[in-house]
C-alpha cells in the first residue's frame, strides 16, 4: 500500500495574473496550516511555467481543496500527493483544478526528495 505523507498544490501564474497568484498565497496561508513555498517567476523543475506551492500535512487536504476548487480566482492548480515516487505524483497520482498544464517530466526524480515534505516529517 502506498504512503502518503502529504501534499502540495502548484499554483501556476503568468506576469499579467501574478498579483492574483500573491494574494490567493496570502489567503492560503492565512486561513490554512500550510507552509508556503517561495514564487518561481521561471520554469523550474518539471513546472514549465511560473508557479508558486503550498505544502501540507494529510487532514489540511479536505480544507484546502475544496477551498481551491470554488477559489483558485481563475489559475491552473496542481493537486498531487507526496509519496515514495515523486514521478507517479505529479503523474497518475495527480488532481487538476483547471487546466493541466504539460509538466516537463523528464526533470523529475524517481524518489521523493525529502526537502519536498511537510517540515515535520523531513530527516
Amino acid at each position: 500500500m502506498t504512503e502518503v505523507k502529504g501534499y502540495h498544490a502548484h499554483v501556476y501564474f503568468n506576469p499579467a495574473t501574478r498579483p492574483v497568484a500573491e494574494r490567493l498565497r496570502d489567503t492560503l496561508v492565512g486561513m490554512f496550516a500550510v507552509e508556503p513555498g517561495y514564487f518561481a517567476d521561471e520554469p523550474r523543475g518539471p513546472h514549465p511555467v511560473p508557479q508558486f506551492n503550498v505544502i501540507f500535512e494529510l487532514p489540511e487536504f479536505q480544507k484546502v481543496v475544496p477551498w481551491l476548487m470554488l477559489n483558485r480566482a481563475g489559475l491552473d492548480v496542481l493537486v498531487h500527493p507526496l509519496t515514495e515516487s515523486n514521478y507517479d505524483d505529479h503523474t497518475k497520482y495527480a488532481v487538476w483544478l483547471g487546466s493541466p498544464v504539460a509538466l516537463r517530466l523528464e526533470r523529475l526524480s524517481a524518489v521523493l526528495p525529502q526537502e519536498l515534505l511537510p517540515a515535520s516529517l523531513r530527516a
